[in-house]
């Protein structure tokens, strides 16, 4: 009887996602053109049950704007990003993408127009081709200018077959930071103009993070990009920061302006971070 409980449950109450593709309703070619998000009174829950972890969430991000996204555990960061891929569908509200209303596209034809450089990397067992280009759709010059840029094209080279060199599951003979240089490759080849960064950089050492920071400047510099911060360092020089507290926008301004409020939150975690690191935070801000 319990094998047949678990059969009616996963066949008849789990949620089915949308389709990949809605026939009549498609993007145009090229779509995003614009790396521009509106999302208006979002709300989101993970069950009918549960409270909201996203609760009125209102806010535009301009085309190319660099937005880095902080709050304690709990706060809606990542709620923030899985709402924006539709791994949650909205309890209400809406997120527009590029001047298209985001719960009415197919779910393949939505996440193919974002990239996203997770926390934990992930690659698949088999090749470093197969990991950066699964469909096959770019030349080996393009592959070998990703991992350049990344800064892992010695380390292919030095591979036993390069390009076709093995990659176990989930990159075990790769080092924490390779792995995330490899998934930052991949993004690097979508030319994406709207990437999500969910606190890529929090597992790995200065020198990768160094390396991930230089390429956001210059490699996606005409893209939109949203960072859930680790390192309070990483976004003090973004055009603004969203401040998320109990699923709410608690603040929202330059990070200038942010530091400049007596009791603010942004300020708060900034200091929280020792006298002369917040001293080098607020002198960048001041400049930035």
């Amino acid at each position: 009887m319990n094998a047949v409980e678990r059969v009616e449950h996963y066949a008849y109450q789990t949620e089915v996602e949308a389709p990949p593709i809605i026939p009549d309703n498609r993007p145009p070619p090229g779509w995003p053109t614009s790396g521009a998000i509106k999302i208006e009174e979002l709300q989101m829950r993970y069950a009918p049950d549960l409270p909201l972890v996203l609760d009125g969430i209102s806010l535009e991000i301009k085309d190319k704007e660099k937005i880095g996204v902080v709050g304690r555990t709990g706060s809606g960061k990542s709620s923030l990003m899985q709402a924006l891929f539709r791994m949650v569908e909205p309890a209400s509200g809406k997120i527009t993408i590029s001047g298209l209303d985001a719960s009415a596209l197919g779910l393949e034809d939505l996440r193919s127009g974002l990239a996203i450089i997770p926390q934990d990397p992930v690659l698949f067992s088999g090749t470093v081709r197969t990991n950066l280009d699964p469909f096959g759709k770019y030349q080996d010059a393009d592959l070998w200018d990703a991992l350049a840029r990344a800064g892992l094209k010695e380390k292919v080279t030095d591979m036993e077959d390069g390009l076709d060199g093995k990659i176990q599951e989930g990159g075990e003979n790769l080092s924490v930071g390779q792995r995330q240089l490899l998934c930052l490759s991949r993004a690097m080849l979508k030319k994406p103009r709207i990437i999500v960064m969910d606190e890529a950089t929090a597992s790995v050492d200065y020198e990768t993070d160094a390396v991930i920071q230089r390429s956001l400047r210059e490699d996606f510099k005409d893209a939109t990009i949203l960072t859930i911060a680790h390192r309070l360092n990483t976004i003090i020089d973004y055009d603004r920061v969203l401040v998320l507290d109990g699923g709410r926008i608690a603040e929202l301004g330059t990070p200038a302006e942010l530091l400049a409020l007596e009791d603010g939150k942004f300020r708060a975690m900034v200091e929280q971070t020792g006298a002369t690191n917040s001293d080098m935070l607020k002198n960048i801000a001041d400049h930035a």
